[in-house]
């Protein structure tokens, strides 16, 4: 593709290396020499002979540093967000990761203007919703991809996806790969930093669905109002702009306080999904226990009865989530009804560990207060006997929610295994002393490791910063009848310590420990 093509929407501070005739401020003109680009880049190391390489500042290094590298393997052209003298042609760009975003969009075909793109954003709840709302639409007839946090997958093909949004180029490649196998409905997870970095720049979308909000990710935001600020431009920003605008619809979890900010502020056309009678997607008749949820909910379309495996009121909420957007569709009740009831479990997501001893091991991605609170909240209600979780924080991650997850585990559990989590480059018991700080103000008595295999005396806690041997312990001190929940990793299959990541899965060591368990 030319080069003066792909710059077009590009907001260009000073074009050098090459003449140009026109209005370089916006990109518009005319070269005399018009290169074609055969390839896109952000990473110096992958460019290719003929290449555009676009310079981005990351968390861990500055793309700026690697203009050399990318010119050594053949970068025709460079793009950056800061003066360079290199000879070679380089374009000056207010913000480099805009103009990724703009190039990558023009570069592949603009693949979003020719898809139905879902786009699910929220604190909690994202993966869950986006297993449902897949599942709704391939029983409509749909092809459907996904995009989220566990991988991105289309057509039977599955692939890794180390970050729940991918960088704009790769967003727009994958998007384009979908649309070329046949893919018309993409359901996306949108994180606040995809928001925020100008991943999701110029991908049209006809859907945004909000799950909740609370806190997270404030190592990265600072401070609650600069996330939700971030979180609710998908819907103040990206939903009514672009060639989708005027078909745009919201679907808002209505029971959450910032979705009723939304609701009460949106132009667009919205559906208020929740528990409360002044939502538009309700539940009437409901009966919660560790097989599922059955019951019946109330759409516009009619009443929809249902009989899902999912556990706890939280994914009920998520079910009405997905209920909204097949609604919004205008997807006939069975086939929404299908949908739901052919989520029998999303990894990682409170998903059980099958054994023959009588224990209810669940392994769960909670890794924030809310989410913490919501998953063993809903194990309580549902239980006689007792609770062990076993959970710890990440490193280099918000430090403030430390506490907080100690305190809620502390109070609603019989007893809180204190373990390691994705310590990075943090020391495993710091993080731990920390949890620790919120666990004491409510869990007073510490066991020793050898005492939990004569079983509960009282409410209380253990350290074991080993997480094998915290799992191990767990299982251990539970009895037939009792509930395990692992929490923190969910569908993660690794541990980072240091700056290693080493093989670990919590389904594969509750399955070993249950083995050994009588």
């Amino acid at each position: 593709m030319k080069l003066s093509t792909l710059i077009k929407s590009v907001k260009v501070m000073n074009i050098s290396g090459i003449p140009f005739e026109g209005n370089e401020q916006v990109g518009k003109g005319r070269f005399e020499s018009d290169p074609e680009i055969h390839s896109i880049h952000y990473r110096a190391q992958e460019v290719t002979p003929g290449g555009l390489f676009v310079a981005i500042k990351g968390f861990n290094a500055d793309g700026h540093d690697f203009i050399e590298d990318a010119l050594e393997r053949g970068a025709s052209v460079i793009v950056a967000q800061k003066s360079v003298a290199k000879p070679s042609i380089i374009i000056e760009v207010e913000n480099s990761r805009k103009a990724l975003a703009a190039i990558s969009h023009v570069f592949y075909g603009k693949p979003s203007e020719k898809l139905l793109i879902i786009a699910i954003t929220g604190t909690n709840g994202k993966t869950t919703t986006a297993f449902l709302i897949e599942s709704i639409l391939a029983e409509a007839g749909f092809n459907v991809g996904v995009i989220g946090t566990i991988n991105y997958r289309y057509s039977g093909k599955i692939f890794a996806n180390p970050i729940t949004t991918p960088e704009s180029l790769d967003l727009q490649r994958i998007l384009a790969d979908m649309l070329a196998d046949g893919i018309t409905h993409v359901v996306m997870e949108v994180s606040s930093h995809a928001i925020d970095l100008a991943r999701i720049d110029h991908c049209g979308f006809d859907v945004g669905v909000f799950t909740n909000f609370s806190q997270d990710h404030l190592d990265y935001h600072k401070d609650m109002h600069t996330y939700w600020s971030c979180k609710k431009r998908l819907f103040t920003e990206s939903l009514i702009a672009g060639p989708k605008k005027d078909r745009a619809l919201a679907v808002i979890n209505g029971d959450d306080p910032k979705g009723k900010e939304l609701l009460a502020h949106l132009s667009i056309h919205s559906l208020a999904t929740g528990l409360s009678s002044d939502n538009t997607i309700r539940p009437v008749h409901i009966q919660h226990d560790l097989n599922g949820i059955t019951g019946k909910i109330s759409t516009p379309a009619g009443a929809l009865d249902f009989k899902s495996s999912l556990v706890g009121r939280y994914n009920l909420e998520n079910i009405l989530t997905a209920t909204g957007v097949g609604i919004g569709l205008k997807i006939a009740l069975n086939a929404i009804k299908a949908g739901i009831e052919k989520v029998r479990f999303v990894p990682g997501r409170l998903e059980p560990i099958p054994n023959a001893t009588g224990r209810f091991v669940y392994v769960d991605y909670a890794h924030t207060p809310d989410a913490l609170e919501n998953v063993l909240t809903s194990l309580k209600s549902l239980l006689t006997a007792k609770i062990i979780c076993v959970f710890g924080c990440g490193g280099d991650r918000d430090t403030d929610k430390r506490p907080q997850m100690g305190e809620i585990a502390g109070r609603l559990c019989d007893l809180t295994i204190i373990t390691s989590d994705n310590p990075r480059t943090e020391p495993p018991m710091g993080i731990i002393d920390q949890v620790l700080h919120g666990v004491k103000k409510v869990a007073a008595f510490e066991y020793a490791a050898s005492d939990l295999s004569n079983g509960l005396k009282k409410k209380g806690y253990v350290l074991e910063p080993d997480r094998k041997k915290a799992i191990a312990l767990g299982v251990t001190a539970s009895r037939p009848g009792d509930t395990v929940l692992i929490a923190g990793k969910g569908h993660e299959t690794y541990q980072i310590i240091g700056n290693k990541t080493v093989p670990f899965d919590d389904r594969v060591e509750a399955k070993r420990a249950l083995a050994k368990s009588k």
